[in-house]
């Protein structure tokens, strides 16, 4: 077992409410320079969810479940800070009352809270509904780790990770290896603590290289010579631990959002394939 600190973080409850969707009036450019007005980010996404692929639906930036903030802006900033991947959200208003989910990512830009829950409790819920987070993951550490800082995961399913320790380093089992040069939106960010960062999709050789075409939805990933230590960045031998969160992207320099849980500025942590490494395997 990994040692962690998990008994000396705090656990408290944040909220927010089910989100509207949102749309331009005169639509956005895609990457060849046409206008296209599609469905996006918001809501209540009933035929996306973790698990699915991230590409192929007719849609841009479409967030999979349950998209949820609070409209207080400060409220909101600690909403995305304290939700973790993995935290249990419970529906605290509306007919879904007292039905629980969990948390999947967060979703920079938007600043979305993003959740899944079962289809029986997807069909019961509404724009505006209340939804109670119990908050647990940020300031978590590896004890016996201390270059590699955790981020934005509860500590029962960074427990549920395959990991393994071997010669000082830490194997992680991963859906998909990401290089850096495809890092696209949300790099230069000043904070990895919330929200997430794309992976451009539109070089189509090196995603064919890299087996991107059937990323998935709350896929595991790891991010070659990305650091994530404060804010997002390239650096050689640095590397980064995160979940794909919403769906590919018709935008220049946009894609699949990936929220970080683990990174190193040294190349500490390395890749283990595993094609079940998502969070729809490990927690449903």
């Amino acid at each position: 077992m990994i040692k962690t600190n998990k008994d000396k973080i705090i656990k408290l409850s944040v909220q927010g409410e089910i989100s509207a969707p949102i749309a331009s009036a005169v639509g956005k450019v895609s990457s060849d320079g046409t206008i296209f007005n599609l469905p996006g980010t918001g809501g209540i996404t009933y035929n996306l969810k973790i698990g699915d692929y991230a590409c192929g639906f007719n849609c841009d930036h479409a967030e999979p479940g349950v998209s949820v903030k609070n409209y207080d802006e400060n409220a909101n900033n600690a909403f995305n800070f304290y939700s973790c991947v993995g935290n249990e959200a419970t529906v605290i208003s509306g007919d879904a009352k007292g039905l629980k989910g969990f948390v999947t990512g967060t979703h920079g830009g938007i600043e979305h809270v993003l959740m899944y829950f079962d289809e029986d409790t997807i069909e019961k819920l509404n724009i505006g509904d209340k939804i109670n987070v119990k908050s647990f993951g940020q300031g978590l550490k590896l004890l016996d780790y201390p270059e590699i800082m955790v981020k934005n995961i509860d500590p029962n399913l960074l427990e549920k990770l395959t990991m393994e320790e071997r010669g000082g380093k830490l194997i992680v089992n991963v859906a998909k290896i990401v290089p850096a040069h495809l890092m696209g939106s949300g790099i230069g960010s000043h904070t990895s603590n919330r929200g997430d960062y794309d992976i451009s999709m539109f070089d189509r050789e090196t995603v064919e290289k890299y087996n991107l075409q059937d990323l998935r939805l709350g896929d595991i990933v790891f991010l070659e010579n990305s650091d994530n230590t404060f804010g997002r960045d390239y650096l050689t031998g640095a590397c980064t631990v995160g979940v794909v969160v919403h769906s590919d992207c018709m935008i220049l320099g946009h894609g699949p959002g990936v929220t970080t849980l683990m990174t190193s500025k040294k190349p500490i942590i390395e890749p283990r394939i595993d094609k079940n490494a998502n969070i729809a395997d490990i927690l449903l």
